[in-house]
């Protein structure tokens, strides 16, 4: 059984987004450990400078690094990372568990995004979309990719 570990900068606040990601977690249940950890989004000034962006993202990318298990397939979820379609993904973790890989991160920046340092550290880096989400929806929407690529490995119904 996969284990699957979803680092994400920023926390839910919105009832809707926690609702939505609970659902989907208890989905994942019957097809993969799943866990999230939520790492603080550092604070910056209202108007903050190219460079105080940086320390930011520097700062939680060691806060990242520290919660990457050891020896896990990641992937950081970013605009200029492989688009990939709902079928790429099953086998995208087909793949990782037949590779005898049982361990997959994926990481999920905050406002700013994340740091180059980790983006060019992991082994994959995946868009969603080449448009433009808000953290706390893509977490949500990572988390129905991925119940969605577990049905499809299965043969079910929930993709058509």
């Amino acid at each position: 059984m996969l284990n699957i570990k979803i680092i994400c900068v920023g926390k839910l606040k919105e009832r809707f987004y926690s609702d939505a990601a609970s659902e989907y977690i208890k989905r994942l249940t019957g097809y993969c450990k799943s866990e999230i950890v939520e790492i603080s989004e550092h604070r910056l000034p209202e108007n903050p400078t190219e460079s105080q962006i940086v320390i930011a993202l520097e700062k939680e990318y060691n806060a990242v690094r520290a919660c990457i298990p050891a020896g896990a397939f990641t992937v950081a979820l970013c605009l200029e990372g492989q688009e990939m379609d709902s079928n790429g993904l099953s086998k995208l973790l087909s793949d990782c568990a037949g590779h005898g890989e049982s361990r997959l991160c994926f990481i999920i920046g905050g406002s700013y995004g994340l740091h180059y340092d980790l983006k060019a550290r992991t082994n994959m880096n995946l868009s969603l979309s080449q448009m433009t989400f808000p953290h706390h929806l893509a977490r949500v929407i990572l988390l129905e990719q991925l119940y969605r690529a577990f049905t499809i490995i299965e043969g079910g119904k929930y993709h058509k």
